[in-house]
């Protein structure tokens, strides 16, 4: 067993991209009426796709997006604020 921590990075231009690919997923959600943080939630939290919707390609975009990278950025995120 392994004791030690393990640590994660993601920055620069990786976490540009999922920034921008995230607000994507998250206009085609405004756009088609849905609350756009519940529906990603929801896909974060099951990684089931149907939580996005098809609209503007935003299932097959979320798809590519890492979750755990896509958690590490929020948190960072919402603690640097």
């Amino acid at each position: 067993m392994n004791d030690q921590t393990m640590t994660f990075k993601v920055g620069g231009e990786k976490e540009d991209e999922l920034k921008k690919n995230l607000r994507i997923v998250y206009d085609a959600l405004i756009e088609k009426g849905y609350n756009p943080v519940n529906q990603i939630v929801g896909y974060i939290l099951s990684e089931d796709p149907t939580y996005i919707t098809t609209y503007n390609n935003a299932r097959s975009i979320i798809r590519h997006i890492d979750r755990d990278e896509l958690l590490q950025t929020l948190v960072r995120e919402y603690l640097t604020e």
